[in-house]
This record gives C-alpha cells, sequence and structure tokens, in this order.
C-alpha cells in the first residue's frame, strides 16, 4: 500500500490572486510541477475566473 504522507505529492494550497483571501486545497505531483502552481480557477468572492498561485 501506499503510504499516506507521501513526499511525491504534498497537500497545497493555492491563494487567490485577487486579493479575497480565498484558497482551495490541493495535492500536487512534485516530479511533474517541481515550480509553484498557477492554475485559473473560480473565485466565488470576486465572482470570476482569476489564477490562483500556490502558497508555501
Amino acid at each position: 500500500m501506499a503510504k499516506k504522507g507521501s513526499d511525491v505529492r504534498p497537500i497545497v494550497k493555492l491563494r487567490s490572486t485577487a486579493g479575497t483571501g480565498y484558497t482551495y486545497v490541493t495535492r500536487k505531483n512534485r516530479r511533474n510541477d517541481p515550480d509553484r502552481l498557477v492554475l485559473s480557477k473560480y473565485d466565488p468572492v470576486a465572482r470570476r475566473h482569476v489564477d490562483f498561485r500556490e502558497e508555501r
């Protein structure tokens, strides 16, 4: 069985760049994405799609 606390897929927080403070929580594969993750997702506070950047 795989380990739960795997170092290859850490849990990361994605914070909105719109300044609303809204966050998503997801997992990322460190081998495929060694840099900070940037995803375009929906921000319900801003009521539009904005970039969400990984925060450490």
